[in-house]
């Protein structure tokens, strides 16, 4: 087989457990930055995913139970390759060592009686710590945890040892721990993460590059949005690194609207930019317009026309364009400052000859670079603009305002994505030109998420075309869609600050986010229960209680904060058709938070459906023996009806080409609902809440309970597992 990744990202726990188990690898470190891993298998098929080869080395190694010996077991394995990351994060290492020392106090392996591959991961996690693990390996603080990994070490040592030499070097493998890590939270420090916004942990993690130039106290610097849609999760990366040094450097941000071309602003666009941008907690000292700036950029321009700097082209665009391509001189490069004035004043007056010139920068038509071969600085416009009105027929292009307003505004660092490396020449150039202030450009890369549209014009595609609800949809990337989907805003930045400022181009897969997400409201979230309504199933008990009693359980075992709830128990119980269907006759199973029963009889229909069980119950039973513990709803007018809503990616493609169109790939089913019957407690829920539906998944409320007809609709919150797409 054949095993393919990136040379940043290798994942070393499955290519540790194929050495271990003696599967045959071929490595290959030949992927793009913030790929998946994939493995090649000899059949020419497929897999993508770290976890994903990691489990299906266990699953062919020769080496007994290395993925459990049954389903329970790789369930349990399943839990510790979802804390394994952990070990990755600074501050919770070592509450992390903590953690699994304690466990192995009672254990000698993670899992079962034997080596598996969650003790391969923990192991590399460790190993991967580098002189960090072997300072507390030589202390006595962690004996149980250091007697693990000793054993393991020495039983598996020349197959450790050649990876360690080959993967972690010396001083171990600090940088791909951190570059793969995951959900940095154990069980024990999770509240205190929340309550920080888990963004110091990331934050002090992320960023080993400093500002150039930088001086403490005299860092300024902008966020600079269109207001041409809403902000997206692309857009949260650049935001919350302009306030990560702002605050390391004791700095300043500002909001600065970069509202050019009024075809596509609004104030509505404005208004939901600073929602999203206080959502995000990025703390701004001002918020200013590039269109404040409108008379000094036309000052600006005049007095470039004036020096020869600049000149007025009537060449029509697709011809223009053809010129830059070829380095071709426009013929009316050398027009006189005279000609030039004059047409400019025309394109002020926006009359009939003003709307066939644009005003471009004479820079170099023969630069390798493109972007210096006379670029635009100004077009006609007659569309009112959202803030001013009709005063202007003419505006600034984007290239030409940002260099100008960057340094009026005593901006001293621009960060700027790495898709604008080329327009950086660009950049110095114009503000060189205009005789201003240098500001430097801080580069990183830009956020791409697999199966995900982060262009402002398609996502107004999907919203003109009724294929989504709004900019807030769930579906959609914008902030208010992902916190709408049930994202905490904690998992956003902690998720955006662990890849720092890379100038890597990443394409990210939504499950680490989602991961993310579930460390932080798993222990807190309020438990539910709901029977799905299609095919639902009576379990009748002989022997139950015939008039229905009511106790208070909490709605969280390890949480008080989450508070309680009624349940009723009655003799008539609603179980999922799913349960019902997998009951033997005979055989005992468990009721949560009740106690186990016997089924004595099923009854099917015709069509060999389930509808109706019969048992009785055996409350002495042990719940640790049943294979099935379903979860019920007492049969009483009291429940409420709900609406289950979960979504799919907008498109069926990973990720698009350069000259793709993306309505080809446009996903045709993306929002499927599942109706069902939900405890009397869940008409308390506000819009907003996070839950977990028992054995379901997590959900956020996105309409309360308002009268009996009308159901409660809950958004199925992903939960970092792997999501397909829907054929």
């Amino acid at each position: 087989m054949e095993l393919n990744f990136a040379a940043d990202s290798p994942p070393l726990h499955a290519i540790a457990a194929a050495k271990i188990a003696g599967v045959s690898l071929i490595t290959n470190p030949t992927l793009a930055a913030g790929s998946p891993p994939t493995l090649v298998l000899a059949s020419g098929q497929r897999l993508h995913g770290a976890l994903v080869v990691l489990r299906y080395i266990g699953r062919i190694a020769s080496l007994p139970d290395f993925y459990g010996q049954d389903a329970y077991q790789s369930s349990q394995i399943d839990e510790w390759l979802e804390y394994a990351p952990i070990f990755g994060s600074g501050s919770e290492f070592e509450g992390a060592c903590s953690f699994v020392d304690e466990y192995l106090l009672q254990n000698t392996f993670l899992v079962g009686n034997s080596l598996s591959i969650a003790d391969v991961a923990i192991w590399v996690g460790l190993a991967g710590a580098g002189l960090r693990w072997e300072s507390l390996r030589k202390s006595k603080k962690y004996q149980n945890l250091v007697r693990w990994f000793n054993s393991i070490s020495a039983e598996y040592d020349a197959a450790l040892s050649e990876f360690a030499a080959t993967y972690l070097g010396r001083r171990g493998s600090t940088k791909a721990a951190t570059s793969k890590s995951k959900e940095p939270q154990s069980s024990s420090s999770r509240s205190t993460a929340v309550e920080n916004g888990a963004t110091e942990t990331a934050g002090s993690r992320a960023f080993e590059v400093d500002l150039p130039h930088a001086e403490v106290g005299k860092v300024k610097l902008r966020f600079a949005p269109e207001p041409s849609g809403y902000l997206h999760i692309g857009h949260s990366k650049a935001a919350l690194l302009n306030q990560y040094f702002a605050d390391r450097y004791k700095g300043q941000v500002i909001v600065r609207f970069d509202d050019t071309n009024p075809d596509k602003e609004s104030n509505e666009f404005v208004d939901n930019l600073l929602k999203d941008i206080e959502t995000l907690g990025i703390k701004y000292s001002a918020v200013t317009y590039t269109s404040d700036y409108f008379p000094q950029l036309m000052e600006m321009a005049e007095k470039l026309i004036k020096e020869g700097k600049a000149y007025v082209d009537d060449t029509p665009r697709e011809k223009m364009q053809h010129e830059r391509m070829e380095g071709i001189e426009s013929r009316c490069r050398n027009n006189s400052v005279e000609e030039n004035l004059k047409l400019w004043k025309e394109m002020i007056a926006g009359s009939e000859r003003g709307l066939m010139c644009c005003l471009r920068g004479k820079l170099d038509m023969q630069d390798p670079n493109k972007s210096l071969r006379d670029p635009v600085y100004y077009r006609c416009n007659l569309t009112p603009h959202h803030r001013i009105g009709a005063k202007y027929k003419v505006y600034p292009t984007y290239d030409f305002c940002c260099p100008f307003v960057d340094s009026v505004e005593g901006i001293t660092h621009a960060l700027r994505s790495s898709e604008y490396h080329d327009r950086n020449d660009q950049y110095y150039r114009i503000q060189n030109d205009m005789g201003l202030r240098k500001v430097h450009i801080y580069e990183f890369s830009r956020l791409n998420m697999v199966y995900t549209l982060l262009s402002k014009r398609k996502l107004l595609w999907f919203v003109q075309n009724g294929k989504v609800e709004g900019w807030d949809d769930a579906r959609f990337p914008t902030v208010q869609g992902i916190v709408r989907r049930g994202l905490k805003i904690e998992a956003l930045i902690q998720f955006i600050l662990e890849q720092g400022a890379s100038k890597n181009l990443n394409l990210m897969e939504w499950d680490k986010l989602w991961a993310i997400n579930k460390k932080i409201i798993d222990p807190v979230c309020p438990r539910h229960t709901a029977v799905i309504e299609e095919k639902r199933a009576l379990l009748i008990l002989t022997d139950g209680p015939k008039d229905p009693f009511v106790r208070i359980l909490p709605k969280h075992k390890k949480y008080e904060g989450a508070g309680e709830k009624a349940v009723t128990y009655s003799n008539r119980l609603w179980i999922d058709y799913a349960d019902a269907e997998s009951i033997s006759v005979n055989e005992e199973v468990t009721l949560k938070d009740w106690g186990n029963a016997i089924v004595k009889e099923i009854k099917k229909d015709e069509n060999g459906v389930v509808t109706q069980l019969e048992g009785v119950l055996h409350l002495e039973g042990n719940v640790k023996k049943t294979k099935l513990k379903l979860t019920w709803l007492a049969d009483t007018s009291e429940l409420v009806r709900l609406t289950l809503v979960d979504f799919d990616y907008l498109i069926t493609k990973k990720k698009l080409e350069e000259d793709e169109d993306f309505v080809d790939v446009v996903n045709p089913c993306t929002r499927t609902e599942t109706t069902a019957l939900g405890e009397s407690d869940m008409r308390n829920l506000k819009r907003g809440d996070v839950i977990q539906l028992e054995r379901k998944g997590y959900y956020r409320c996105d309409a309360p309970f308002i009268r009996p007809t009308k159901p409660i609709v809950l958004f199925a919150i992903p939960d970092g597992k792997q999501q397909t797409v829907a054929k």
